[in-house]
């Protein structure tokens, strides 16, 4: 993040000509005006204008105000590499004057300041999973690559180098970025990538999670390609995920690490404030789900048994332990916990303060996670099935329901409610798979 505050100045040293003043709708929608820099003054005072009805899924009705975007100049992101002289900076809907609660920036804003507040702040890493894909003839969606076809694709270094324009042009973007760009890799099903950068603190990472969407559809759009960050657009393959990495500071000092005064009884090298926050996290896991799994699509994800690979990797039950990927919260290592329950419809801001309130829960009632292992979630039930139960679980939890409402009342209910119309739409389609089993059934 940029600690120049001045627009114009970081617009004249980076060569920009126009600004993409950006925030999300509570899908994740990226909604966007471009902002010539003979404006930029103008965009830094007043912000710009929306009519939030129209934008997206934002608490409006069309007699309702405007929407006014407020840059946050910290987030100020030069993307030559998708147009040259073109920035991006993240805003803050505003209406009338005050921050918008139905926004997800300004949700998470609310949920660290909570957490600056017991004097805790949040750094986080996020995993990016996607796949890139292309429709063909008959106007399927099919692998992009035609050659990535093999049975165990994962790490395939012919797939990787088959499409090194499309990785290294991300991964440069990333590193000219300053975002530590350390891994790029075919992951587990055909068509399927992971393009990996260093944490930082929650709104940093979540701005950047937007960031990188945008430009690795950018990117493969350039060169006749789709990348789609869908949770499951194949049936018989590993879904896309976006798991988070989460950890606790007090200043420059990390907390979940036990240290060696430390009685570790999970013996994971975790300190009592990190066993509490993941005990939070699993308790609240079905509400958590409304949020980090939010499309009726995500729910194919979660409940495969397995895939062509051979596994799925994704959590069914809400369990923890240690460097195992089955789990729902996976400790690599004591620095961190990784919440893999997560996938690419997520929105990163909600999924993120929701994963703070339902730890920062745990840790106010001291909560016990139980003993690391797969069997820890044998008294817990198992993840939501579907869109409709994870809604369910999130009406009857005021913990993740709250940190929804965390910058004004009423958020929960107005995105509960779009997710259950979500589930009916989708319900009420008729389907080949009911063609194929009922047509002459009966």
């Amino acid at each position: 993040m940029s600690d120049i505050t001045d627009l114009a100045t970081l617009a004249a040293k980076t060569d920009t000509t126009f600004i993409l003043a950006l925030f999300v709708d509570l899908t994740g929608k990226p909604c966007a005006k471009l902002v010539p820099i003979e404006a930029v003054e103008e965009l830094q005072s007043d912000g710009v204008g929306f009519a939030g009805y129209a934008a997206g899924a934002l608490g409006q009705a069309p007699k309702d105000p405007d929407i006014v975007a407020i840059p946050d100049a910290a987030s100020f992101t030069p993307v030559p590499f998708v147009r040259e002289g073109l920035a991006i900076v993240h805003c803050d809907p505003h209406v009338e004057g005050e921050p918008w609660p139905y926004a997800p920036r300004v949700i998470l804003r609310s949920m660290l300041r909570k957490a600056a507040q017991r004097d805790l702040s949040v750094c986080v890493g996020a995993e990016v999973e996607y796949f890139l894909v292309r429709k063909d003839e008959r106007g399927r969606v099919v692998t992009a690559d035609p050659g990535d076809d093999a049975a165990r694709p994962c790490y395939d270094a012919r797939g990787v180098t088959r499409m090194y324009e499309h990785l290294a042009a991300v991964s440069r973007s990333m590193n000219e970025l300053g975002w530590g760009n350390y891994a790029n890799d075919h992951e587990d099903a055909n068509g399927q990538f992971e393009q990996n950068f260093a944490y930082a603190d929650a709104l940093t990472t979540a701005d950047r999670v937007i960031t990188a969407r945008y430009l690795i559809s950018m990117i493969a759009e350039q060169r006749g390609m789709t990348a789609t960050f869908m949770p499951k657009p194949f049936a018989d393959r590993t879904g896309s995920g976006l798991h988070l990495h989460l950890s606790l500071w007090n200043g420059s000092t990390p907390l979940f690490p036990a240290g060696e005064s430390v009685d570790d009884a999970g013996g994971l090298g975790l300190s009592d404030l990190a066993y509490e926050f993941i005990g939070g996290v699993l308790e609240h896991a079905g509400a958590l789900q409304a949020v980090l799994a939010p499309s009726v699509n995500s729910y194919k994800r979660t409940g495969a048994v397995s895939t062509n690979s051979g596994a799925s990797w994704a959590p069914r039950v809400p369990t923890y332990g240690g460097n195992d990927r089955t789990h729902y919260v996976r400790v690599p290592d004591a620095q961190r916990i990784e919440l893999r329950g997560g996938d690419g419809a997520a929105n990163p801001y909600l999924a993120v303060a929701a994963a703070i309130g339902a730890g920062l829960d745990g840790i106010e009632r001291h909560t016990d996670p139980g003993t690391p292992g797969g069997d820890n979630g044998a008294d817990r039930a198992p993840l939501p099935l579907t869109l409709l139960h994870a809604v369910e679980a999130l009406e009857a939890d005021p913990v993740v329901s709250g940190t929804l409402d965390a910058a004004g009342g009423g958020v929960a209910t107005y995105f509960g409610g779009l997710k259950r119309e979500e589930f009916f739409a989708w319900h009420s389609q008729v389907t080949s798979w009911e063609i194929d089993h009922y047509l002459t059934a009966f």
